[in-house]
This record gives C-alpha cells, sequence and structure tokens, in this order.
C-alpha cells in the first residue's frame, strides 16, 4: 500500500492532483477541498489509499490520516465503493460525517449525491459503530459559520484560487453558481461543492 506521497504539485484539476514522485507524476484522486490547499510548484505531502481493480490501480489522496482512515472505515459499509466515499468526504469532513452518524442525521447523507433516503438510512444503520464519535468541535464551527459566509463560498473560492485564478475571477464563478448552490440548499440539501465547481469553471471558460 501506498501510504503517502511527498513531491511537488504538478498540475490539478477539480478533482486530482499530480504529484512529482522520484521523476514521476502520481495521479492522485482528491476532493475539491484537498485540491484547495494544494499550489502548483509547491511541495505537498497527501496521505493516499490505494484501490486496486482488475483493470485499474486508483490511487485516492487526502489531507490528512484521519480523512483517510475514514475513507477506508466508509468503504466496509454495503454499497459503498471509493468514489461514493470520496464523494461523502467532498461534502462533509471527517468529523461531520461522525456526528451525522451518531446523531442519526439522514438529511446530512441525503446532501451526498447518490445518497437517497433509504441509502441514508441504512448507512446509519451500517455506520453506527464503526465511526467513532466527532473528534473536534464541528457544532461550534456550523455555528461560527451562520454568522459569516456560507462555507461552500469560502471552499469553491479557494478551490479556483488553487487552480490558478484570481481572486476577482473566483469571486465571479461563485456569483454565477449561486443561484444552484441557493436552489440545493432550499431543496432541504447543502450545497453540492464538486458540482458547482465544475460550473464555475465553464462560466469562466466561457467568459475567456
Amino acid at each position: 500500500m501506498i501510504a503517502f506521497v511527498s513531491g511537488p504539485v504538478a498540475a490539478l484539476a477539480p478533482a486530482q492532483a499530480v504529484i512529482e514522485v522520484g521523476g514521476v507524476g502520481m495521479a492522485v484522486q482528491c476532493t475539491p477541498a484537498t485540491v484547495a490547499r494544494l499550489r502548483l510548484g509547491e511541495t505537498a505531502r497527501l496521505a493516499t489509499s490505494l484501490v486496486v481493480r482488475e483493470d485499474s490501480l486508483t490511487l485516492y489522496g487526502f489531507a490528512d490520516d484521519d480523512e483517510r482512515q475514514v475513507f477506508e472505515l466508509l468503504q466496509t459499509a454495503s454499497g459503498v465503493g471509493p468514489r461514493l466515499a470520496q464523494a461523502m468526504l467532498g461534502v462533509h469532513s471527517p468529523d461531520a460525517l461522525r456526528l451525522a452518524v451518531s446523531t442519526g442525521d439522514e438529511k446530512a447523507l441525503m446532501a451526498v449525491p447518490g445518497i437517497g433516503k433509504k441509502g441514508a438510512q441504512k448507512l446509519l444503520l451500517e455506520l453506527k459503530d464503526k465511526l467513532a464519535a466527532p473528534l473536534g468541535a464541528v457544532v461550534g464551527a456550523q455555528r461560527a459559520a451562520a454568522a459569516g459566509p456560507a462555507p461552500w463560498t469560502e471552499q469553491l473560492s479557494a478551490a479556483l484560487i488553487g487552480l490558478g485564478y484570481a481572486s476577482r475571477e473566483a469571486e465571479e464563478a461563485v456569483t454565477a453558481v449561486t443561484p444552484q448552490a441557493e436552489a440545493a440548499i432550499a431543496a432541504g440539501g447543502s450545497a453540492p461543492v464538486p458540482q458547482l465547481l465544475r460550473a464555475a469553471l465553464q462560466s469562466l471558460n466561457r467568459a475567456r
């Protein structure tokens, strides 16, 4: 197993980073939040999990070991593969997932693309004894966020800047996708950052 990769960031995409390791470019699948922390040319260290399939070897990267461990634990639930596990971490932090499972929060899990009501109920049952209690002050962070900008706006803006766009361009792109985000929130979910990032990139490409 490749536990981590470390080296200069050679390329960035909305859901992938290429890390140069010993002269070899390692393609690592990441959440938008993880990509947002990276900068081209700067040295980065990502905790990783290698998923082996008959026809592929896919390396998934994470900001830290805790995120990787949760990624692997999520896959012990029936019906959860690496893509869905990564999607769950793309919407919620490890602690937010722990909080959702410990409190039986169906809506939090349903905010993840691909998880419906029945799927959320099943996951809550299967993960209840697998995910530990929240490690940090998730509740306090959520309350603080209510008084400031929506977390999705900050996450999306950071991801765009990490991909090389100027702050002004990132701000304009966030404004362009705000109606889409507000519609998702009004429907009882949360802002789907991966989809919003793709829509924001499309708006920026049209503007150029």
